[in-house]
């Protein structure tokens, strides 16, 4: 696991559960279609497993 993985928000969180919503914030996501690259770790990737239906994953 090297690189970066970029992170886009595809859904609102309007109706979400608060710890969805709190995920979201850690990851430095607020706006629909709002892009953040992280490092390529286990603590990014487990975080964007918890709300698969929210964001789109890509490796850089």
């Amino acid at each position: 696991m090297s690189g970066k993985v970029k992170l886009t928000q595809i859904r609102s969180i309007i109706g979400r559960p608060e710890k969805h919503r709190r995920i979201l914030r850690a990851l430095g996501l607020r706006k629909i279609n709002m892009t953040v690259e992280h490092k390529n770790n286990p603590a990014i990737l487990g975080m964007a497993k918890k709300v698969p239906h929210l964001v789109r994953v890509e490796e850089v």
